[in-house]
């Protein structure tokens, strides 16, 4: 991080998080000068701590994965749902197929931001400002090219061609355009807490798995984010949260999920009840005259499968290579935004409908199956949607997935693991025809997974 401050630069990043350090690494590997300010000091507590297959690879690619794997988090290959009677399915990252990465981490959110936004700071063209608050932005007209901030105790100022709101929650620029939407379907809350001392010999699930525990009222997270600690989460309306004591319904909801108090058995709560309100939020304009909001700036939805840190670093990123093309006099400003926006609005949506499908009795693939985690005589009986799948395959497992039933498991597979920008997903294809899961006002869709067309332009073989 340079001591010495320009007072312009190419681009200026509200938000050190995903989003913000994705941007400014491929920013400024593109030769161009960035400002990142971040208001906090890292390292800082954040929730979305189980990464998708598809978001290791992006670390990968942005040269950072090893790093990450070296600082002791968990790793994940499986998702377990389970429910109230200890019934429970194993979703295993394997099955994903094509040589595509069957694994991925569970992560602190405090050490693994704080890993990315010191990459950013040691990239030549970074000049990184933690406990810096923007107070203002600077406008020429429509035109946002610059912010006041509070650094060090002082008033500064500084200027670029292109503004980025990464400030999550916050949304500097999302907020002061008044530029967000919210979704009146779905309407959640989240309370959680860490425990400390897991003793791994209480563990019912395999070693790694993320647990959802799926009940009548909502669901509930356990993710081992160090090797003695997990993180564990109720998720419920916002409804029925307001209605009680959050430490209490937290309790009483813990408890009906035998597998995942049974995996905490003899811990200690090491971070107190924490929680998070009124989930689900859109723009639909994300990019405008000198700006971009990417990531959870621009939207952000129920977390049930992690999907907010892969589309923080994928905004970023495309962001950055839009503004790359913007210096280099490639593309005009307004085409960039088109293409952005597209993107942004293709990923999101697609995964804003598995949300909806998990919330959506009518789709047993995604929905009653998850919601109400059947018996195994039941899911003998019945064979139907993801579990009777699920049952097939045990026969073949390992093998290859030649069957129509085997194909549609594995295509389900990548979408809970990112493949949200994917064409020929067939999964998708489906959730993509309910007109009430509209999200957007009309855009054209922007097809192709930004992880598999970057290491298929790398030649990268097998990532296990």
């Amino acid at each position: 991080m340079s001591e010495t401050r320009a007072s312009e630069y190419d681009a200026i990043v509200i938000g050190g998080g995903p989003s913000g350090s994705s941007y400014a690494m491929t920013l400024a590997r593109n030769g161009y000068s960035v400002l990142v300010l971040e208001r906090e000091e890292f390292p800082r507590f954040h929730i979305g701590e189980s990464l998708l297959t598809y978001t290791a690879d992006v670390l990968d690619q942005l040269g950072v994965l090893d790093r990450i794997c070296e600082s002791g988090f968990v790793l994940k290959k499986g998702i377990e749902l389970t429910g109230t009677d200890g019934h429970f399915r194993r979703l295993d990252l394997g099955q994903i197929g094509d040589d595509l990465r069957p694994w991925t981490l569970h992560v602190e959110r405090s050490d693994f931001d704080k890993i990315l936004l010191d990459a950013a700071a040691e990239e030549p063209n970074v000049t990184v400002l933690q406990g810096a608050r923007v107070t203002r932005l600077n406008r020429s007209g429509e035109r946002i090219d610059g912010v006041r901030y509070e650094y060090e105790h002082g008033e500064h100022e500084a200027a670029a061609r292109m503004v980025v709101d990464a400030s999550g929650r916050t949304g500097v620029i999302a907020r002061t355009l008044d530029l967000r939407k919210t979704d009146n379907q779905l309407k959640m809350a989240a309370v959680f807490k860490h425990f400390g001392g897991v003793d791994e010999s209480n563990n019912p699930a395999t070693e790694g798995d993320i647990q959802l525990g799926l009940h009548d009222d909502g669901w509930l997270w356990a993710i081992p984010i160090r090797p003695d600690t997990m993180s564990v989460g109720v998720m419920v309306p916002a409804s029925i949260l307001r209605a009680a004591r959050p430490e209490q319904l937290f309790d009483e909801h813990l408890s009906r999920i035998p597998r995942i108090t049974q995996r905490i058995k003899g811990t200690t709560v090491v971070r107190d009840l924490t929680g998070e309100n009124n989930f689900e939020y859109h723009c639909d304009t994300l990019a405008g005259p000198g700006y971009f909001i990417v990531g959870d700036a621009g939207c952000f939805t129920d977390p049930v499968f992690s999907g907010g840190v892969l589309l923080a670093l994928t905004t970023g990123r495309r962001a950055a290579e839009e503004t790359a093309r913007i210096l280099g006099g490639d593309i005009s400003e307004r085409e960039a935004a088109d293409r952005y926006q597209a993107f942004f609005k293709t990923g999101y949506e697609t995964y804003y409908r598995l949300i909806r499908a998990v919330y959506d009795n009518r789709y047993p693939a995604a929905g009653r199956e998850m919601r109400f985690v059947p018996s195994e005589n039941e899911a003998r009986l019945t064979g139907a949607g993801w579990w009777g799948i699920q049952e097939r395959l045990k026969a073949t497992s390992g093998g290859p997935f030649d069957t129509k039933e085997e194909i549609e498991h594995k295509e389900l597979v990548r979408a809970l693991n990112g493949d949200f920008w994917a064409e020929d997903n067939r999964f998708f294809q489906r959730l993509r025809e309910e007109k009430e899961w509209t999200l957007f006002e009309s855009f054209e869709p922007v097809y192709g997974c930004p992880v598999q067309s970057v290491r298929a332009a790398n030649g990268h073989g097998d990532r296990s």
